[in-house]
């Protein structure tokens, strides 16, 4: 939820961040409205409520006539009194679906737009130009054994597979280096929950506008995560934390699950986009005021990994339209792909500022005592999807494929991968 004393000292900015997300700017009038209300409400209710108390000492000392019309008074004041509690209620309750209905208030430099009006931060390494004709990953990964989608989609539909034989190997070794890397870095390695509440679920974000991605379990009430971030988002809800030692960092190691609703056509081939994979993601807690330079450093920490896989890249600065609404800013990572001649997202981080905390009431407390929100960031550090650039870039005329000087050490010493 975005910071109603924000909303309230420059509505106008809260006003500009929905422009540029092309989202309802009306809401946040409305919201003005909302606040108005709850804070006459809970004053009217905070005035009848002293009222009461002081004519309950004026009883206790009053006699005869005196005491019958407090008396009767009191009893007029209770239904008041009550009647303001119900307004009260109904006040906050109004106020938090309409804070809820707001998106994170967007950084100055974020890009308006949509999806294709993101900004071109850098360019990374070189295209690899091939002398013989391109295999795409699917093809590359079949003549590898590394994949079996017929299999996939026999037993759980489509979009679905079989990581097999050097596949599972391919995933097992990205996965473990991107741990290391992370634990290297000090943060500390978790495997959480892929089944969470919904008040979770809700709590990161997830629920809104993209609540179409996400799989639920009716008739348990639980949620299938799309990712670490929204386990390790829940795992310090309502407590207050200490950054005596700096920020608080995981790394989630996880299968994620996406419905990808809407995206029928879009990268059906092969193992692009589907609706399981596994996922490394790096999840931090820190003050919002240290939160722009973490987001550099979990950028920094993806380039970092990006360049032991030795593939080119760019890094894209996210447009406001295309930011989940939990985002203030989010920079992708995306990799060059030789069958498709573009560049894929193959990783992405995001600042949420206080916006997931406010919802999870996730504090910390300062050098003074006070208690305030904490900021959470969160990054990607590998996933299956990462196979596809590796294969692709790396393949040789022969059908076989170089394996990544850094990744040797977590593939037993293989240098190259031999079509089957």
């Amino acid at each position: 939820m975005i910071d109603l004393k924000t909303l309230r000292e420059d509505p106008e900015a809260v006003r500009a961040s929905q422009r540029a997300r092309g989202e309802d700017e009306s809401l946040v009038d409305a919201l003005l409205s909302a606040d108005e209300r709850r804070r006459s409400a809970v004053s009217r209710a905070d005035d009848l409520r002293a009222e009461q108390k002081q004519l309950g000492k004026q009883v206790g000392k009053a006699q005869g006539e005196e005491r019958e019309a407090l008396l009767a008074r009191a009893k007029e004041l209770a239904a008041q009194v009550k009647e303001a509690e119900t307004a009260q209620s109904d006040a906050d309750a109004e106020l938090l679906r309409l804070q809820k209905a707001v998106s994170n208030v967007v950084e100055p430099d974020v890009p308006p737009g949509g999806e294709d009006d993101f900004a071109v931060l850098k360019h990374v390494g070189v295209p690899p130009e091939f002398d013989f004709e391109v295999k795409d990953h699917l093809e590359l990964g079949n003549a590898l054994g590394a994949f079996d989608m017929e299999r996939g989609a026999k037993v759980s539909g489509a979009r679905f597979y079989f990581l097999t034989g050097v596949g599972a190997q391919l995933e097992l070794a990205l996965l473990n280096m991107a741990a290391a890397q992370a634990t290297a870095a000090g943060f500390t390695l978790v495997v959480p929950p892929v089944l969470v509440r919904p008040e979770i679920m809700d709590g990161t974000g997830f629920l809104g506008a993209h609540s179409s991605e996400v799989y639920r379990l009716e008739e348990d009430d639980y949620y299938l995560v799309g990712t670490s971030e929204v386990p390790l988002a829940g795992y310090h809800s309502g407590e207050i934390l200490d950054f005596g030692d700096g920020p608080a960092r995981y790394a989630g190691w996880s299968t994620c699950f996406r419905r990808e609703a809407g995206s029928y056509g879009k990268d059906t081939r092969g193992i692009i986009r589907v609706h399981q994979f596994n996922k490394l993601e790096m999840f931090v807690y820190c003050r919002e005021e240290d939160s722009r330079d973490e987001h550099q450093r979990l950028l920094a920490w993806e380039e970092e990994m990006l360049a032991k896989i030795e593939v080119p890249y760019r890094v894209i600065d996210t447009a406001a339209g295309d930011l989940g609404s939990s985002a203030a800013r989010k920079f992708d990572c995306e990799a060059w792909v030789p069958s498709q001649q573009t560049y894929r997202e193959l990783t992405s981080t995001s600042n949420c500022t206080t916006f997931q905390a406010r919802r999870l009431n996730t504090r910390y407390r300062d050098a003074d005592g006070k208690t305030r929100f904490a900021a959470t960031l969160n990054g990607t550090l590998a996933t299956t999807r990462w196979i596809v650039a590796i294969l692709e870039n790396h393949q040789q005329s022969d059908g076989s494929v170089r394996v990544p000087e850094a990744m040797r050490p977590f593939l037993g010493g293989r240098e190259v991968l031999e079509p089957k």
